[in-house]
Parts: structure tokens; sequence; C-alpha cells
């Protein structure tokens, strides 16, 4: 019988949820690490929007997103990573946040994906109004799409305070060497990228790039895309697993991606709250060393 996840996580009923809320208590904090950028440290664990915040306005559909940020926020995260081409995505985000007046407990991620400087200034000008703040932490050029048009303004609105910080995305291994001559050519403060642990491709070049260029990487797809994952919820979780502190295969996998320090923040998708919950636990804890990495890739890898 295969197993989702949230089928394995209900079988214990509310202790993945209540494992999470766990993780805010007094004396445990989230790890976080250092944006090259300012020094300013992001917790180690956000969450990504793509399909999952994509509910429109029904409350019913909202509902477990509110919970998801909290959660999030409980646990001592804050990086949400959006974009104009997730749907509502930016509109459910910035309604949650007001709602909850917790937008100050944010690190807001979101992009500018259009071609030609006009389009791009009238999609940013819209992510503000969606996202109901008047000032965006960070603003990725996604995919690279036109970013030689998109660069002067994001540059312009950092100079003037609007952004925080700009960066560029791609989530391809066929656009890696694209990604890479930008981050070269170019002075960025974050890139985002796809790694996991069947996808390990940016260990080559663009994460020792990025430390070099002193570049923040956010990390898209820690779980294969979701294929690596729904695989492995088959099998039993390993003993070792519990050397760091990991009781699920999401875990597992994120601490995997963290393991690399390198990386400054992962952002798994989702919109239930139990996944939250779990995925939270990766930011707590010890990672896997060499010799651990090793046999996970030997292990796992399938």
């Amino acid at each position: 019988m295969s197993l989702t996840r949230s089928a394995l996580l209900g079988l214990a009923g509310a202790t993945v949820l209540a494992a999470g809320r766990a993780a805010a208590q007094p004396g445990a904090r989230m790890h976080q690490r250092k944006i090259p950028a300012s020094d300013e440290m992001l917790p180690v664990v956000g969450v990504g929007t793509w399909r999952t915040f994509d509910v429109g306005a029904r409350p019913a559909n909202r509902a477990p997103l509110a919970e998801v940020l909290r959660l999030l926020f409980d646990a001592g995260g804050s990086a949400i990573d959006t974009s104009p081409m997730y749907g509502s995505a930016e509109a459910v985000v910035g309604d949650l946040l007001s709602a909850a007046n917790t937008r100050a407990k944010a690190f807001i991620a979101t992009k500018v994906w259009t071609t030609g400087r006009d389009n791009g200034l009238t999609q940013m000008r819209n992510s503000l109004r969606l996202l109901k703040t008047d000032r965006i932490d960070l603003m990725q050029i996604h995919n690279l799409v036109d970013w030689r048009a998109h660069l002067p303004t994001l540059q312009a609105w950092k100079a003037e305070g609007r952004i925080r910080y700009l960066g560029i995305t791609h989530y391809t291994q066929s656009a890696h060497d694209d990604l890479e001559s930008v981050m070269r050519a170019e002075k960025w403060d974050f890139v985002q990228v796809n790694y996991a642990l069947d996808d390990r491709a940016v260990e080559r070049t663009l994460l020792p790039l990025a430390a070099e260029r002193g570049i923040a990487v956010i990390v898209n797809q820690p779980f294969g895309g979701g294929g690596l994952l729904r695989k492995l919820l088959s099998r039993k979780l390993p003993e070792w697993a519990g050397e760091i502190g990991a009781t699920s295969w999401a875990q597992l996998l994120l601490k995997f991606v963290l393991a690399n320090p390198d990386v400054t923040c992962v952002i798994p998708g989702t919109g239930k709250p139990e996944h939250m919950a779990d995925n939270l636990r990766a930011g707590f804890g010890v990672y896997p060393d060499a010799a651990l990495l090793k046999r996970m890739i030997a292990e796992i890898d399938v």
C-alpha cells in the first residue's frame, strides 16, 4: 500500500503539528544564516507558494494557509516566496499578513516575470498592491526573463528603499550555464535555484560561485519537485535518521539541503499546516556530516 505524506503524518494524529508548535517554545530557536550583502540573519526554513497559495478568495480555502503562516512565524521562520505567475498567491499572502497583522514578521520574496522595462514596472507595482506593502524584502528576476531590462529598475528601487534585496532565479538544470554567466556579470544579493538529494548539479559550480561572490542562496524544489518524496514515502525511515533528529522523510531531505553551508534558506511549498509543522523541524538540531551525506546519497537517491 502506498501512503501519501498526509496519511503518514495523520497516523500520528496531531503529533507533528504539536511538534511544530513546540519548536517555538522558550529555548528553541530556528537556525539562521547570514545574508552576505548585509549580514542580516535569515531563518533557514521558509515556505513557497507555487500552486499551494493559489486558492482565490474563499475563506474556507484560505484558513489552512493562515495556519501555515502562523506556524512559520511561531517557529521563528520568516521567508515567504511568491510570484505574479502563481495565480492568486500574492493576493492571498498579502491579505493573510494584513488580517493577522504579521507583515513585520515576514521576509517577502516575489518576482518580476515579464518582458520590457515598462511591463516590469507595472508588474512590480501590482505586486506591492497585492501584497499590501510599500516595500518588498526581495525582488527576483524570475527565470532570467529579460534580466538586462529589469536590473536597472531593481537597482533603482533598492536605492529608493522600495526593495531591500535583488536577485535572480531559475529552476531547471539546463539553465545553469546561463545562470552562472549572469551571476558573474552583475552584483546580486540572492540567487534561487533547484537543489535536492536527487538533483545535485548546483553543487558543482553555482553554490561555490554564490559563496565566492557573496550571494545568498534560496533553494526551491528540495523534494525533487515532489517526486523524490513521493517515492520515499513507501519506504521505512532509516534508523540513522535519528542521528540528525529527523522523524520524517521530508525532514531528512530538507536537512540534506541545509547541510550545505552555502545554502541560506530552503522554501518547500505547502498549503497544509501538518506539512508546514513537519518541514519546520528541519530548521532545528544538527545536520548531516560528510560521512552521513555520502550514506544518504548511496541509500536514498532513487
